[in-house]
């Protein structure tokens, strides 16, 4: 489908528009973050450009690497006082976010390190050597029949 009379738009045209999925656009109308301008004849959601604003701003932070819960929390600041000023609100939520993935990076280091020392510890099992092996055997295999 396409654009609807008025400027109104079915959810797979936001979603076109978007990039965001039918799916997560659902998912976004549920919490709040974007509202519907109703529904046409055929009982399809409606969108207008509000909504397509609201989505191209949730797919910009969530870029950022802000979660739905962080969009949220944001959202919420903002509808309770849209003339605060927002940058400092956000700057915080970036700052949350950068933590999350530093230590995101740092788990993905750690199992890194991990694979490095397998490697190093198995190397002969890696390469196909002969009786070379990868783990101790496997008790269920060696039980008396």
């Amino acid at each position: 489908m396409t654009a609807i009379d008025g400027g109104l738009m079915t959810v797979g045209e936001l979603a076109r528009r978007t990039g965001l999925s039918i799916k997560a656009i659902r998912e976004y109308e549920a919490l709040g973050l974007i509202y519907s301008a109703g529904r046409s004849e055929g009982n399809y959601r409606l969108f207008d450009e509000s909504a397509l604003w609201c989505a191209q701003m949730i797919s910009t932070l969530r870029s950022l690497g802000l979660t739905v819960k962080d969009i949220e929390q944001f959202v919420g600041v903002y509808l309770a006082d849209p003339h605060a000023p927002m940058g400092p609100r956000l700057a915080e939520l970036l700052d949350r976010a950068a933590d999350r993935i530093r230590a995101r990076v740092a788990e993905l280091e750690a199992v890194r390190a991990r694979i490095g020392e397998f490697r190093a510890a198995h190397a002969a099992a890696l390469a196909g050597e002969p009786g070379a092996r990868l783990m101790p055997p496997d008790p269920r295999r060696t039980r008396a029949a």
